[in-house]
């Protein structure tokens, strides 16, 4: 069971004074001493093959305390840079760090003004529906005419007619796709598009 628990790591950024150093970065590690006889708890051989560690420290949870205010603002590492950005409010064209990105682009909706978020957001918002339309739709046409299509192939009772009843269903797929769409206000240049129907037979359903 203890191979499997997940070793924890607690960062904390702080922008106050938190004890005297002058690093911005401090790591803390649980050191364990027996209280009578003042030992070092370790592990034993048989413990760190098991869990591939050697120090019981590895096991239990790393603490990691982040002087924002110390930082030189030279960036060195990825991790810098995302101190850079705690302290800074901003982010260099170079920086690389995984999820600097969302967080660039958060930082441009933030520096918006009130009026100009609530659009962008109402944007954002039109077009998670306009998707969630979209991929329903899909998933609701592809039911009915591959429903429908198969039911012509078993009448027909052939192979030639199985193969003629899922042709029949794309194409009924398709239908029901643009039928829908229509019906959600759609225009017909992104139905076309979708489904691959021409703008005669999209204005005729």
């Amino acid at each position: 069971p203890y191979g499997k628990v997940k070793k924890v790591y607690s960062v904390n950024v702080v922008y106050f004074s938190l004890g005297q150093g002058d690093d911005y970065i401090y790591q803390g590690k649980l050191d364990f001493r027996g209280l009578h006889l003042e030992d070092r708890l370790g592990l034993s051989l048989k413990q760190q093959q098991l869990f591939n560690i050697e120090e019981v420290y590895e096991i239990f949870p790393e603490y990691y305390v982040i002087k924002v205010n110390n930082f030189n603002d030279v960036a060195k590492n990825t991790l810098d840079e995302w101190i850079y950005f705690l302290k800074r409010s901003q982010i260099k064209e170079e920086f690389t760090a995984l999820g600097l990105a969302e967080a660039k682009e958060n930082l441009l909706v933030d520096s918006l003004s009130e009026e100009e978020r609530a659009n962008y957001l109402r944007f954002m918002e039109n077009r998670r529906y306009e998707i969630s339309i979209i991929e329903s739709s899909r998933s609701e046409g592809r039911l009915d005419g591959l429903a429908e299509g198969r039911q012509q192939g078993i009448k027909e009772g052939i192979e030639q007619g199985i193969k003629e009843g899922i042709e029949q269903g794309k194409q009924l797929q398709n239908i029901n796709i643009a039928r829908t769409f229509k019906l959600k206000g759609i225009d017909i240049e992104t139905i076309a598009e979708a489904t691959g129907l021409s703008r005669t037979e999209i204005e005729e359903l």
